[in-house]
């Protein structure tokens, strides 16, 4: 059950207001809004947002504003289910270096540091609040990587396979030279050790996703609902 006061918002958040005679005041502005909330942990509007302006998630060829959208929404629930499997762990080794590295990917994307900072202003956040949404970030991928990498195993016949029917196909069907086994031996291994960790982080999401309570509220109609200010 949701606190009364948090359902109150989702209310609020998820659907229109009744019509009535407007009084004298001002218009009421829409502050933010609720799309989702995972285990009483509501995603904002702003946050996908965030995400989009930022550049974190890639147009794909063909996707339309609203696909975009909800695949952004998506992948901020899968986010917050595994932050919120780490939080319970207690894991928080996240080195500096990795955090300013990553801060520094994500500027890069822009013309210079000046059109950053514009956008950071344009979206309402500080860099300080990046650093903390990139350090939650890496302390995910290194949980993952030292807990459900020790499931991940990749031996010489797996190594095998894929150079046989990936590798050498591949490489004669665009006329190159196919390197003996022993020379690309560790960068199929690398290729296979990543997409069985991916796997098993797609695993383990779901299983996540399947314990946890998550809602998701649709688009709201024209004119917005009513303003949400504060949790």
């Amino acid at each position: 059950m949701l606190p009364a006061a948090l359902a109150a918002c989702v209310l609020l958040a998820a659907a229109p207001v009744l019509a009535q005679d407007p009084p004298a005041a001002e218009s009421p502005v829409l502050v933010d809004r609720i799309v989702a909330i995972v285990d009483e942990d509501p995603i904002l509007l702003s946050e996908v947002e965030e995400v989009i302006g930022l550049g974190l998630a890639e147009r794909r060829p063909g996707e339309g504003d609203d696909e975009l959208r909800e695949r952004v929404i998506d992948g901020l629930i899968e986010q917050r289910l595994r932050f919120h499997e780490v939080d319970r762990s207690g894991f928080h080794r996240v080195p500096v270096t990795e955090i300013e590295a990553r801060m520094a990917e994500i500027a890069a994307a822009f013309p210079d540091r000046q059109a950053f900072l514009r956008r950071l202003t344009a979206l309402g956040m500080t860099e300080q609040e990046v650093r903390q949404l990139v350090a939650r970030q890496i302390a995910v991928l290194t949980y993952v990587t030292e807990r459900l990498g020790a499931r991940v195993f990749v031996g010489l016949e797996d190594i095998r396979a894929h150079y046989q029917e990936s590798v050498v196909p591949d490489l004669e069907r665009r006329g190159e030279a196919v390197p003996p086994l022993d020379e690309v031996r560790e960068a199929i291994r690398a290729v296979l050790h990543e997409q069985r960790l991916n796997q098993e982080l797609e695993r383990w999401t779901e299983e996540l996703r399947a314990e946890a309570d998550v809602l998701v509220f649709p688009a709201p109609p024209d004119p917005l609902p009513s303003v949400v200010e504060s949790f």
